[in-house]
């Protein structure tokens, strides 16, 4: 079959020998001594690069991002690909058999399914084909805890274990949070920390349940704490005063300032 102008499959065989030749004897040093435990930082970085390009919308950068974790998948398949462990087209054929397995409302029966449908069918299927594995083992142990929580939380969903509504988890937190008090009046410091933990776990089931995803939460408020603090110490300028030899006094008159004016970060 001929290729088409703009068909994705000559532009990935493309890469793939361009990779090859940065692997080869003549190519780059660097990229002759990487492997995938080499790469795997890089490629979390990149993966983490990509969901900031979607949360800011940018699809200019976005387009750059999946190329660069692109990158990385083709370049860790040729790595295996070297040592005979399997192949880019073993990838992609894995993948594509997945897809189409778990799918049997698409490419099987026909029928149509809710998202929530779609969601347990695919677990269901999952477990039938890894009757071993744990029923929390698919998520990986590398993940941010953050985003652990929010996975187990949602996981354990799929089989109804979960709140009715979102009330009951906002009264968890509160529970959670008078155990954290009552931890704080004994002095245990161990116990402080675990009800903390609680407190962070109960929060994030807080979120998912309101339809909020808590890594993107997170990610905002701290990109607004980031913003204001950059405000606050204009401000602090504006009045020949320095970050080192402002009081806090001073800073919070500044903070407040800079909510004032902070509407693109509110909108």
């Amino acid at each position: 079959m001929p290729f088409m102008a703009d068909d994705p499959s000559r532009t990935l065989i493309e890469l793939l020998e361009i990779v090859r030749k940065l692997r080869g004897p003549d190519g780059c040093a660097w990229d002759r001594e990487q492997t995938v435990e080499t790469l795997r930082p890089y490629m979390l970085e990149e993966a983490y690069e990509v969901a900031d390009a979607v949360e800011k919308g940018d699809w200019d950068m976005l387009r750059n991002e999946l190329g660069d974790l692109l990158l990385h998948v083709v370049m860790s398949a040729e790595i295996c690909d070297e040592s005979d462990r399997f192949s880019l087209s073993d990838v992609i054929e894995a993948i594509s058999a997945k897809l189409v397995r778990r799918h049997p409302h698409v490419f099987a029966e026909g029928c149509n399914l809710t998202p929530s449908e779609v969601e347990k069918q695919w677990e269901a299927i999952k477990s039938r084909e890894k009757k071993d594995e744990g029923f929390f083992d698919s998520i990986p142990g590398g993940m941010p805890a953050l985003q652990t929580a929010w996975r187990v939380q949602q996981r354990a969903s799929e089989v109804g274990f979960d709140w009715p509504d979102p009330s009951g988890a906002r009264d968890k937190v509160q529970e959670e949070l008078a155990e954290f008090e009552e931890a704080l009046e004994t002095g245990d410091t161990g116990a402080q920390r675990e009800e903390l933990g609680d407190v962070l776990f109960s929060i994030v089931n807080y979120c998912r349940l309101m339809g909020f995803e808590p890594e993107a939460a997170l990610r905002r408020s701290n990109r607004k704490f980031m913003l204001r603090f950059a405000k606050m110490e204009c401000i602090l300028k504006q009045s020949a005063i320095t970050l080192d030899r402002a009081d806090l006094d001073q800073m919070e008159d500044a903070w407040q300032k800079a909510k004032v004016t902070d509407l693109s970060v509110d909108e």
